[in-house]
């Protein structure tokens, strides 16, 4: 079934939301839990209803052109104000929902926001900054409160407000025009290397975007998306809030990532993004599970001839692997990951047993979706074809043809808020915008990413050596929870290969019956030599660390390499 959005195009979000809510109006817009146990929904028409009140009130209280903060878990609650902040008010600020208060505060007065929307885990933060009055903080508005308190709105009585108020014949918002080359979205980004960038972004990026989503996925809306990433990333934002609402689908919200199984088939999940880390753990629990229950053998050879069929254009695969589609979401058809390198041998396994998983890749300042796989186009180990609306290019590829990833188009941003230094480095006078990541594109025009230009380790025969390669090849192994490749330069300037390995001691326990220290470390080190021989020996990784103590992660579960190699070469 075509999804009638192919046909649409928008000029900006608020225009996305009249067109499609004209099409999709009775479409539920998101399923919940009711108290009973059972589904409760929200269409489409009602959830533009709520987002046309809500912005009523808000250019009402003086908010008209101003920047509006928003922060909290998952949940319907952002999804409104968000949509309601950006349609016709001022700039959406999205925030992190991991900060720590410092870092909160920090990007509060950066941004310059004058009101903010957030659920009642930061109730303590914003006492404290409406007692300090340190930032331009003047509406604190809870998503939690079911009615106005000691001067904080409530979201909830907002909305009703705005419903009067429109009843009243007041059509600010409503008529609001929307100029979608200026910035309506103001993202910071997660810093994995350095203090974290605003980026600026308009709607003509975002859309841009959304439009090239739907021509690629062949999704309506009869799916059900589950929203698990954090939604102030742009990754989740763009592709699992803003598409599924473009094409009349359904949002249901993860419980956690210990419900995420029970949740995808309690509300029917079709389609669901998440990062690599989450799928290699569900994979190994798969086949975990499988060689328990002694059928491995079988699978293997229900794989082989599913395969076969596979040539002769006959799909077997759903029926054959029945029992693991039961257990997995039996209506789960599409998985798309994306903020790191899936491992080829997860991808391929899911997709041997009949999940379509799809790689994307992209980033806060492109929207963020620069290429991806498809069904019909997809590649092992490479992250598909660029989208329609972009351009690629690699720049002073090497005589592998790597080089960095440039990319130009309506989806790349505006430019870093006030950072002329940072717009100059990363953003060409005809609009080529540099990456940072290393990559390369095969004759079929399938892109291929090597690693950070950043983390790349130069030695000094001048050879590169990618981290992330490493890395991945470390994480296979059976007991190693994660694993960090870095650069040490000796005295003598020689710079050598070396690995952090964090291990989990009770699957070591487990599998190999060892407990001691000096034991673990001794078994790991016979590990990184099996992998060493697997590699030239110029990429050898020549001195280990190894800890329990878990590697420092942004929220979407990258290495902040910055700070875990100050920190390990601090222990050393």
């Amino acid at each position: 079934m075509e999804t009638k959005s192919r046909s649409m195009k928008f000029t900006d979000l608020k225009d996305m939301l009249q067109k499609t809510g004209e099409v999709y109006g009775d479409r539920p817009a998101y399923i919940f839990k009711n108290e009973n146990g059972g589904l409760d929904h929200i269409t489409h028409r009602e959830f533009r209803n709520q987002i046309n009140a809500l912005g009523t009130a808000l250019v009402q209280m003086g908010l008209k052109d101003k920047r509006i903060a928003v922060i909290s878990e998952n949940r319907y609650e952002w999804e409104l104000s968000y949509l309601a902040i950006a349609t016709g008010v001022g700039v959406v600020v999205p925030l992190d929902k991991a900060l720590p208060d410092n870092e909160l505060e920090s990007l509060i007065l950066r941004s310059e926001v004058e009101a903010i929307f957030y659920s009642e885990k930061y109730d303590n933060i914003m006492n404290t900054l409406r007692e300090k009055k340190n930032t331009n903080l003047k509406y604190f508005i809870s998503m939690d409160l079911q009615e106005n308190t000691n001067g904080i709105y409530s979201e909830k009585m907002l909305i009703e407000k705005g419903k009067k108020l429109l009843e009243e014949g007041n059509k600010e918002f409503i008529n609001a025009k929307i100029n979608n080359e200026e910035m309506g979205i103001m993202l910071f980004t997660s810093g994995t290397t350095s203090m974290s960038k605003a980026v600026m972004l308009s709607h003509k990026n975002i859309v841009t975007n959304i439009m090239d989503i739907i021509h690629t996925f062949d999704l309506d809306e009869t799916d059900i998306f589950l929203s698990f990433l954090p939604l102030h990333h742009v990754f989740e934002c763009t592709v699992g809030f803003l598409y599924p609402i473009s094409i009349g689908g359904a949002i249901a919200f993860c419980e956690g990532v210990k419900h995420m199984a029970d949740n995808i088939k309690e509300f029917d999940i079709t389609a669901m993004i998440s990062v690599p880390a989450v799928f290699d753990i569900i994979y190994r629990k798969v086949m975990k599970t499988i060689e328990k229950k002694g059928k491995l053998g079988a699978v293997k050879k229900g794989i082989k001839i599913s395969q076969t069929l596979l040539k002769f254009k006959i799909d077997v695969r759903q029926k054959l692997f029945r029992e693991i589609h039961e257990s997995l979401g039996p209506k789960l058809k599409l998985v798309v990951t994306g903020g790191a390198a899936l491992d080829p041998e997860t991808e391929k396994g899911f997709n041997d047993l009949g999940f379509d998983v799809e790689q994307g890749y992209g980033l806060t300042e492109t929207s963020p979706v620069i290429a991806a796989e498809t069904p019909k186009s997809r590649r092992l180990g490479s992250i598909g074809k660029k989208f329609p609306s972009v351009e690629v290019k690699i720049d002073s590829p090497d005589e592998d043809g790597i080089g960095e990833l440039m990319a130009k188009g309506p989806s790349v941003m505006l430019g870093y808020y006030e950072n002329e230094e940072a717009n100059k480095s990363a953003l060409e006078p005809d609009g080529w915008f540099h990456t940072g990541d290393l990559a390369r594109i095969d004759k079929d025009g399938f892109i291929y990413i090597a690693g950070r230009k950043k983390s790349v380790i130069v030695l000094n025969n001048g050879k590169n050596v990618f981290p992330e390669e490493i890395e991945t090849l470390f994480n296979k192994i059976e007991g190693v929870k994660e694993s960090f490749v870095y650069e040490k330069k000796e005295a003598d300037g020689d710079v050598k290969v070396c690995a952090k390995i964090v291990f989990d001691r009770e699957l070591i326990k487990e599998l190999y019956q060892i407990e001691d220290d000096e034991k673990i470390k001794e078994f790991l080190w016979e590990k990184v030599k099996e992998v060493n021989k697997l590699m030239p020996k110029y990429k050898y990784v020549r001195e280990l660390v190894v800890t329990e103590e878990e590697l420092i992660k942004t929220t979407t579960l990258k290495i902040k390499r910055h700070e875990e190699l100050k920190k390990t070469l601090g222990n050393k």
